[in-house]
């Protein structure tokens, strides 16, 4: 095994910190206020009592800022991060008044859902054709420890990571493929879907940082070549059309000559076989309506 030198990645793990509930603590400073407040009005006639009376109405005061000092609030689907001097203590997800001893920072962190319309960019498909995307995608974080302290912005992380994985998805397939052999960006949003998340949840794994949902919001030729790939879909359409009707004409004209000649309504050679047949075919695919000529001779 070689040694490349480059150390490996210390990632961090969210444990849960000890915290208190915030009004045990509230329970405690209102004693303390109603301590202080009853020492200070209280007669005191000896000089020591007057003594003993600011020492204990200093404690309590002392006892009492410090207890101020640890309450913060949580919110639904909130969290803070604890920290004692940049060492990571745990991380308190309790929502409601809590308390944490006076020296221990706080750094609050929503682990709610965020939803992000990512911008268009352009990317080259699977065969060089220039389109642009834009995705939507649905993440929240669930490692608070991973998403503050193994990244620098997790949330500028997350944008330039949906930005990767699109442009990775969007030149692993072609926009379209008119003979449905292969995958494509626009005929198959389900399974261009599935993949887009399972590449969005690999690259954001390191920071924490699930998603929930994705797809394609925007997806279109680019502008230099929007006309002639619109041109050629329409090519193609007609070509799929007029194949469509050449093959039931056929069909039509086939079913005609077995009726005539199962029924023995008249005898053709093959001379007459072939005016039917090109007569028949001139009014089946013809796009304009054709003008019967009436024979009033013979049929020879």
């Amino acid at each position: 095994m070689v040694d490349t030198g480059t150390p490996a990645l210390n990632r961090s793990r969210e444990t849960r910190a000890n915290t208190q509930s915030g009004y045990l603590m509230l329970l405690i400073w209102l004693l303390l206020l109603g301590l202080a407040l009853w020492t200070g009005i209280g007669n005191g006639t000896a000089a020591v009592q007057v003594g003993w009376k600011w020492v204990v109405m200093a404690l309590a005061a002392g006892i009492g800022t410090l207890i101020l000092c640890g309450f913060y609030l949580i919110n639904p689907n909130e969290a803070a991060a604890i920290q004692l001097f940049g060492s990571y203590k745990g991380t308190d997800r309790e929502a409601g008044l809590r308390w944490v001893l006076p020296w221990l920072t706080r750094k609050k962190i929503a682990v709610r859902a965020n939803n992000v319309i990512s911008e268009t960019i352009k990317v080259n498909d699977a065969r060089g054709n220039p389109i642009e995307m834009a995705a939507q995608v649905v993440w929240r974080v669930t490692d608070t420890a991973q998403a503050l302290f193994d990244v620098d912005d997790y949330k500028e992380f997350v944008l330039a990571q949906i930005e990767a994985a699109v442009r990775a998805i969007g030149s692993r397939y072609p926009y379209d493929d008119h003979e449905h052999h292969d995958i494509t960006l626009r005929g198959h949003h389900d399974e261009v879907g599935v993949e887009l998340r399972k590449a969005l949840i690999e690259r954001l794994d390191v920071a924490g940082i699930t998603v929930d949902e994705c797809g394609l919001t925007h997806l279109a030729y680019a502008p230099e070549i929007a006309g002639a790939m619109l041109r050629r879909q329409q090519a193609e359409a007609v070509i799929a059309a007029r194949t469509k009707l050449v093959e039931g004409a056929v069909t039509m004209v086939e079913m005609a000559l077995t009726h005539l000649s199962e029924k023995q309504v008249v005898e053709l050679d093959d001379e007459r076989k072939a005016a039917m047949v090109s007569n028949l075919m001139v009014v089946l695919c013809g796009e304009r309506d054709t003008q019967p000529v009436v024979n009033a001779g013979s049929l020879y």
